[in-house]
């Protein structure tokens, strides 16, 4: 199993997130996705996620050497397994539903008192798309300016002392001017990115901004070889940021 340093995702650069519910294109294998060059696999999806189908690609990643995080979307697709080497779970600040903001989180304790919580940490979700399922299922308000944005942000890791912030545009590619005031309210919290990254420029464009780029339904919709694209200008972005 990968060791967990303390907060491996400041290391991070990319990260794959794989929707249990969905799957590879064809000719794809995850031996083809473990070499993809990605820093870590994200097992997570909005809906249609159960325990069973995170079990099935936990088993998948069984022989992987990078690191599998799973980021539960509801109460019953948590699965405490040796080869989880972290949970990473979302609170979406701008959720108009407070289920999505703490009331997820609260019956998680209630219902798994023995979780490994030192394995687990929070992500500060800010939802931007509005037409995203997520921004949907959790009733997220998305009509945000840079410096609402820039606010959460301190919001999440000067208050609530959060570790991650991520800026979720599922679907679509996001405001740079957006990133940029969440990337500059930010001091020493790693800022995430996900929505649109389809290319090696739209992932070079995007982490010149944030500190690690998401991709995930381009994995299920053209293939690793897309996705090893988008890890190459996730690297020659932060390059350029450096």
């Amino acid at each position: 199993m990968t060791a967990r340093p303390t907060r491996p995702w400041a290391d991070w650069t990319h990260v794959l997130k794989v929707d249990p519910d969905r799957e590879l294109v064809s000719d794809d294998t995850f031996d083809d996705l473990f070499g993809c060059g990605t820093d870590a696999i994200l097992l997570g999806g909005t809906t249609g996620v159960t325990e069973s189908k995170v079990e099935r690609i936990l088993e998948a990643c069984a022989a992987a050497e990078v690191p599998v995080y799973q980021e539960p979307s509801n109460l019953d697709n948590v699965v405490d397994a040796p080869r989880v080497d972290g949970y990473l779970v979302p609170t979406v600040l701008n959720a108009g539903d407070p289920f999505w903001l703490v009331g997820a989180h609260k019956e998680s304790m209630r219902r798994y008192p023995d979780h490994p919580w030192e394995r687990t940490t929070t992500e500060a979700y800010i939802v931007l798309n509005p037409d995203a399922t997520v921004a949907t299922y959790t009733d997220a308000d998305c009509d945000q300016t840079p410096a609402d944005v820039a606010a959460y942000a301190r919001t999440a890791e000067h208050l609530f002392g959060q570790e991650i912030v991520y800026l979720e545009y599922s679907g679509t590619l996001g405001d740079s001017a957006v990133l940029e005031a969440a990337s500059d309210a930010l001091e020493d919290a790693t800022l995430f990115y996900g929505g649109g990254i389809g290319s090696y420029e739209s992932a070079r464009q995007m982490a010149t901004l944030a500190d690690v780029v998401v991709v995930g339904d381009l994995l299920h919709e053209e293939g690793v070889d897309a996705v090893e694209r988008t890890v190459e200008g996730a690297r020659d972005g932060q390059r350029e940021n450096d």
